[in-house]
């Protein structure tokens, strides 16, 4: 059997940001696509709107850092031609070393670009099966009953489900300023990115005591142990000890409390959600409180007396497969390579690893299509090292990753930490520019429009 041409549409089920990602990088290439995305027809437990690739929990891509894992992964995402990159930089809210986006006008961008582009032809409804022909799933952790039964029969009984859970978001002008105070962590970014609510010991003490006793929306039985541990609600990161939430999303180092001179004892930050600085999620505040004990409770801290909450934390099921044991290094299903699955679903956990997949699902098509070898990306980048852990049938004991720098190749010759970081950083930079050299021409139309998005 030949195989397909260009000319031959590939249908993409899910239009979060895997799914946008891979459609768009197909289709900027001369590559038909059906987008099938269910909402608004069928909503979702998390999702709020229609619009596609909307961001269902914090608005943070992480750090820019080339140092880091996720730094790293941003410029190698945006070397490659990423639309979600581009898009995130044309909508960036200020974040300190961060970068965050207004999630509202994101989720738009990218809509007016897919639904704008003559080859991608999006429908509006929930899909059912796997059609013929090519197949990117990018169906995400949210992945519904109505494509379960068809993806069972495709991979058998070998997929995995854990639980996930958002923070709160406030309203801005509901911030008791005149505690709260506005600064980044070590003054990095423009020193007023966060607006940081102090804690004293004793305010502290309360807010963890009125914590670990409220009421929570608790799941089935059988849903208990499937927490995923990169998203562990708050109050249950709680019950590890006094100190956990201190020394971890509520730790004060970095900051000064204006008012005192001196470092508080626990810091909660707020993050701003758009552009206007009219709306803030409480970082680190994922939770599975009842909406009426997260108004109690997180009121409770200090700067947040009167706060105004515009959406409350929630807690939903995710869904994800045994990447290493089903799927091959440009993420095709080994036992029906015309099928592809990126994003979340593959267990490639966070936003900008979700998007990555993405990109290595259409690079997979069009290498099979036009008989080039663009895949496996170098091992030495962040995205080639996070795609080469998701498919190795070595990996024991699968759960989702993010992207760091544990599963980089090692550096063991470099004994400070922070010098061995960077030059990780550096190896990743001269392995993508290598790739790039190598690979000019197919990804030109890519990076070529992902330019034109952030102008």
């Amino acid at each position: 059997m030949s195989s397909p041409s260009t000319s031959e549409s590939v249908t993409v089920i899910g239009a979060g940001l895997a799914g946008s990602e891979a459609a768009w990088q197909l289709a900027v290439r001369g590559i038909p696509v059906n987008l099938i995305e269910m909402r608004p027809v069928t909503p979702s437990p998390a999702h709020h709107t229609g619009a596609l690739a909307e961001l269902v929990c914090s608005n943070s891509f992480k750090s820019l850092d080339p140092a880091t894992a996720p730094g790293m992964l941003k410029r190698e995402m945006q070397a490659l031609g990423s639309l979600i990159v581009a898009a995130a930089h044309a909508t960036a809210v200020p974040a300190g070393a961060a970068l965050a986006v207004d999630r509202d006008a994101f989720a738009e961008l990218i809509t007016r670009v897919i639904e704008g582009h003559p080859l991608i032809a999006l429908e509006r409804r929930e899909a059912t099966a796997i059609p013929e022909g090519d197949v990117i799933l990018a169906t995400g952790p949210l992945t519904s009953s109505g494509i379960e039964d068809a993806l069972s029969a495709l991979l058998g009984k070998d997929r995995l489900a854990f639980f996930d859970a958002a923070a709160p978001i406030v309203s801005a002008d509901s911030v008791d300023l005149s505690v709260a105070f506005r600064a980044s962590r070590y003054d990095k970014g423009e020193g007023a990115d966060y607006i940081n609510c102090p804690l004293t010991r004793e305010s502290y003490d309360a807010f963890l005591e009125a914590l670990l006793s409220a009421e929570r929306v608790i799941p089935k039985a059988f849903e208990q142990k499937d927490l995923f541990q990169a998203c562990q609600p708050i109050e249950e990161i709680a019950r590890c000890g006094p100190d956990a939430l201190r020394f971890g999303a509520m730790k004060p180092v970095g900051l000064i409390d204006p008012a005192t001179g001196e470092r508080p004892w626990a810091v909660l930050q707020l993050r701003a959600e758009n552009r206007a600085l009219t709306a803030y999620n409480l970082v680190g505040c994922q939770t599975n409180l009842t909406f009426p004990e997260q108004r109690r409770v997180f009121s409770m801290i200090p700067g947040l007396r009167f706060a105004d909450f515009l959406r409350y934390g929630v807690m939903h099921r995710n869904t994800f497969v045994d990447a290493p044991r089903l799927l091959a290094h440009d993420l095709s299903v080994r036992t029906d390579p015309r099928v592809r699955i990126a994003g979340q679903l593959s267990g490639t956990e966070g936003y900008l690893e979700a998007a990555a997949g993405g990109i290595v699902a259409a690079l997979g098509i069009i290498d099979a299509r036009e008989g080039t070898s663009s895949l496996p990306l170098p091992a030495d980048t962040a995205l080639g090292s996070l795609i080469a852990y998701a498919t190795d049938p070595e990996t024991v004991r699968y759960q989702p990753m993010h992207v760091n720098i544990g599963i980089m190749p090692a550096m063991p010759s470099v004994r400070s930490k922070r010098v061995r970081r960077a030059a990780i950083g550096d190896r990743a930079a001269a392995a993508i520019d290598s790739y790039l050299a190598a690979n000019a021409g197919m990804l030109a139309p890519a990076r070529r429009e992902a330019e034109r998005i952030i102008r």
